[in-house]
């Protein structure tokens, strides 16, 4: 559901564009705003995980989200749109840091675990944006974005009643902490904690996470704007509807991204969780450098290019949440997936603001230049931390 509704949002950039008298640097900087508090929410998020357990905190999410939404239905303007996407920012953060703590503390198999929990993801990475586009087909996206939060609420009554052991994998050697060793309970050890991760190797990965965020938010918030622009992918008259076949396009590259998700976790359990992070962030920057030559070259060659992009893109999530396991105690992993994802998404949100901007300033092949960097310094500082 958390991704359902994240990947939702770039379906309607377009539709925002062509609503509200804004400009694609204001929806950018909207957008970023939202997708901020997901990442900024998560540390505190982190912090409640630890003391509270996940449970709880997933069922507020998914509450949260559907009233996110529901906001979002009646919105009369671009402001409205803001404060009702910065709601659902603040209510998203606490799934990644509870939800992956969760799969840290309460299951052995942690390879498989963070592949079927990405899988679960990119179902809905690719599911939300196709069922935007199909629901556009039949109703206003005031009405989708209602119908939208239907599930939400679902799931959130069954979150509130399952029950299970959220430490049953917690060992005494497992980042040197006993199951009792749970959490921080002051400000001082708040601080302490968190010096002890950012001074450490945890610091390289932290690195490496944020530029991922960069990345990700940077190339997928105005890829479906890019793709409408395409001739490839004009629109078409079909049964005396338009179609737009961008959005089919950009939910197939997401749906690709399920087997990247799969893969990338199967690779957490056979490979050098850092060897792995350089060599999947080295083909980011290929692809970024080549996806708009091969948009230029015809209709096939974009889409093979962009089913690699959406299998890369993915492939570095269970990676990089495998490593954070590696690098960090259980009895503050909740805190560390907590700065995980103030890295992917609070820093990373800014990816979607540069993208506006670059696309407002200057051009898409400046955009993918930029994203390619991000890429190169992340597999370089993958590589380093290999080598140590």
């Amino acid at each position: 559901m958390v991704h359902t509704y994240e990947l939702s949002i770039p379906i309607l950039i377009p539709l925002w564009l062509a609503e509200f008298p804004v400009t694609q640097s204001t929806v950018g900087a909207v957008v970023a705003a939202g997708y901020a508090l997901f990442g900024l929410g998560a540390l505190p998020g982190g912090i409640l995980s630890d003391r509270v357990g996940s449970r709880r905190l997933i069922a507020a999410c998914l509450f949260g989200m559907a009233g996110s939404f529901l906001l979002l239905s009646v919105a009369p303007s671009m402001l409205v749109v803001g404060v009702a996407l910065v709601c659902w920012g603040a209510a998203a953060s606490v799934y990644h840091p509870s939800g992956l703590s969760l799969i840290s503390t309460g299951v052995e198999d942690r390879g498989d675990a963070f592949a079927y929990h990405g899988i679960a993801g990119n179902v809905g990475i690719a599911l939300g944006p196709l069922a935007v586009t199909l629901l556009l087909l039949v109703a206003d996206w005031q009405t989708v974005t209602a119908v939208l939060a239907v599930p939400a609420v679902v799931a959130g009554a069954v979150a509130l009643r399952v029950r299970f052991d959220e430490r049953a994998a917690v060992t005494e050697t497992d980042g040197g902490d006993s199951k009792s060793d749970v959490g921080v309970s002051s400000v001082s050890e708040f601080l302490a904690e968190s010096k002890t991760l950012l001074v450490g190797p945890f610091a390289a990965v932290f690195l490496v996470v944020m530029l991922s965020g960069l990345y990700y938010r940077g190339v997928l918030t105005f890829l479906p704007d890019l793709l409408s622009g395409f001739p490839s992918f004009a629109p078409v008259e079909f049964g005396g509807r338009e179609l737009q076949p961008y959005r089919y396009a950009y939910s197939g590259l997401l749906l690709v991204g399920v087997a990247g998700q799969y893969v990338g976790g199967k690779l957490t359990d056979r490979f050098a969780t850092e060897r792995a992070l350089a060599a999947a962030f080295g083909a980011l920057a290929v692809l970024a450098v080549v996806f708009l030559p091969a948009a230029d070259a015809g209709l096939v060659p974009l889409l093979a290019v962009g089913a690699l992009l959406g299998f890369a893109l993915f492939v570095v999530q269970p990676l990089y949440q495998a490593t954070v396991a590696v690098y960090t105690p259980a009895g503050t992993r909740g805190l560390s997936y907590g700065y995980t994802y103030l890295g992917v998404f609070g820093v990373g949100a800014l990816g979607a603001a540069i993208a506006g901007g670059i696309l407002q300033y200057a051009d898409a092949p400046t955009l993918f230049a930029v994203l390619a960097g991000f890429a190169v310094v992340a597999s370089g500082t993958a590589a380093w931390l290999s080598s140590r």
